[in-house]
């Protein structure tokens, strides 16, 4: 069954250009100059983004080729200056501290699929680097994070209460990102964070805890939403340190996670005749009829009597069918389905059925199933994942099919309502700071957006948000490609230019991967 849900990709790893570039400026000929605004000192603060993580970490080329190392390159020929990053030790990604592996390696594409690069990392975190360093972009930062004492404490790495990336290269144990972009006398700053402040949440398809209204920090956990009140202080605090001295910037808005690939790659309905069959139709007919006769049948018919019959229909032989979930915010039907099972399976049979579909329904596409559940459906549910504490015996064993797939393998709208509430409520924030002061304006929300809906025409190619093949993303499904963060950067100058009346000149995007190689030379 796994095999069968893999995505079979074909992917070219280069793009050549074979047209006029619409995101490389025609006047070719025009000087780049810097308008009102100094690049002399640019620093950089933001999340992952900024770090240049790609394909699931951080190595060496990812972050040379960030969208804050790209726009360092165009404001050198406008008067920049030098532009340090914490650079990685290795190609291979993945950190060590201590000498134990604490971060996976890169993924690369194998010709069906991702798969982690050969090799054993050997970035060290305890091996602090000397800065400064420019690029201030923290993988994992939450927007208050940047203002935390400590967020780069080396002891509090193993504790869980440091940034391993942070502490590597953070001037002290007790410093803060802030105050190390602002010991710099910054001239110009770019500010994109926000992104993690609902990211876990999304990720772990909703396991956390929506904060909204809770501004003590004390009590919140990795995956849960930042409360928007916490997000605009901290945001206030952040802008008003990096303007305080007459600094020009430019901040970015939040895209909608739903853009992502890791958010809309795997349909909700996979399950076709021929998968259920393992590529044989008349066995997946066959399964078919068996799982409306001896499940999907009378799971309806009980359902109906208790006025919910829309949870579940039967499956068809000829149409792809709903994976089969649990949704939380429905009335727990368990008591009532246990009562309605006891007369042909047995009181204890008929209470397990209850607990598992009580609050199970088939997925719709309103829901959001998340990348990595693809190797989970049709797979045997473990005690440890399974929710009801037990591995379930058969025929209940198939994740998705026979049993529902949990709250960490999708996003359901609830959850996903409360992701884009939050989100709305940080842009709201992060505009007004813009306007406030003066600084420029990168909408990366319509961006995302138009990725996901349209692409951009480039050079006779058209970038898109679809995952490995359209150009846009890398393989975690989260991150930029190289040509993705090319785009990136080039919707940052574009801002810049509008605002102070610069010239920044774009970069030539069919010069850039869509992926990274198995082994980067």
């Amino acid at each position: 069954m796994k095999k069968n849900l893999k995505l079979l990709l074909l992917v070219s790893l280069t793009v050549v250009a074979c047209s006029s570039d619409d995101n490389v400026a025609t006047e070719v000929n025009v000087p780049a100059t810097s308008g009102s605004a100094n690049f002399t000192k640019y620093v950089a603060l933001g999340d992952s983004f900024a770090a240049g993580y790609s394909d699931g970490s951080v190595f060496i080329k990812g972050q040379q080729g960030a969208y804050t190392n790209l726009l360092a390159g165009q404001f050198v020929e406008a008067g920049g200056g030098e532009f340090k990053t914490p650079l990685a030790s290795d190609n291979i990604g993945g950190l060590l501290y201590g000498g134990t592996q604490i971060a996976a390696v890169r993924l690369y594409f194998n010709g069906t699929g991702p798969a982690s690069v050969d090799g054993v990392p050997t970035t060290e975190v305890t091996n602090r680097i000397t800065g400064p360093f420019n690029n201030l972009g923290v993988p994992g930062a939450k927007s208050y994070h940047l203002v935390a004492p400590g967020y780069g404490n080396l002891t509090g790495v193993a504790t869980g209460t440091a940034n391993p990336y942070y502490a590597r290269f953070a001037t002290s144990n007790t410093s803060t990102v802030i105050a190390d972009a602002l010991v710099q006398a910054p001239t110009f700053f770019t500010l994109w964070i926000g992104g993690n402040d609902v990211l876990g949440y999304a990720t772990s398809g909703g396991i956390g805890v929506n904060q909204t209204g809770n501004t003590n920090l004390a009590t919140y956990g990795g995956n849960d939403i930042t409360d928007p009140n916490v997000f605009t202080a901290v945001y206030s605090t952040l802008v008003d340190g990096l303007t305080a001295n007459g600094a020009k910037g430019v901040v970015a808005n939040l895209p909608y996670v739903n853009t992502l690939p890791y958010f809309k790659t795997v349909p909700y309905n996979p399950l076709t005749a021929s998968v259920l069959g393992a590529g044989n139709l008349a066995t997946g007919q066959a399964t078919v009829g068996q799982l409306n006769s001896l499940l999907y049948g009378p799971l309806k018919e009980a359902l109906t009597a208790f006025g919910a019959g829309d949870r579940i229909n039967l499956l068809s032989a000829t149409a792809a069918n709903p994976l089969l979930i649990k949704d939380e915010s429905l009335p727990n039907l368990s008591n009532e389905l246990t009562a309605a099972f006891s007369a042909s399976l047995g009181a204890q049979t008929a209470a397990f059925y209850g607990t598992v579909f009580g609050q199970a329904r088939q997925a719709t596409a309103t829901d959001l199933v998340l990348l990595p559940t693809q190797s989970v459906i049709g797979t045997a549910p473990t005690a440890a994942n399974s929710g009801v504490g037990m591995a379930p015996p058969s025929p209940l064993n198939k994740f998705g099919i026979t049993f529902p797939l949990q709250d960490a393998h999708v996003l359901i709208p609830t959850e996903i309502n409360e992701i884009k509430v939050a989100t709305d409520a940080y842009n709201v924030t992060i505009k007004a700071a813009a306007d406030a002061k003066g600084l420029a304006f990168v909408d990366t929300k319509a961006i995302m957006t138009q990725l996901s809906t349209g692409g951009f025409a480039s050079n006779g190619f058209t970038i898109t948000s679809t995952y490995v093949t359209g150009g846009g993303f890398s393989l975690d499904g989260i991150h930029p490609s190289p040509m993705g963060y090319a785009l990136i950067a080039n919707e940052f100058s574009t801002a810049i230019n509008e605002k102070y009346g610069s010239t920044l000149k774009k970069i030539d995007l069919s010069l850039f991967p869509i992926l990274y190689p198995k082994v980067i030379k």
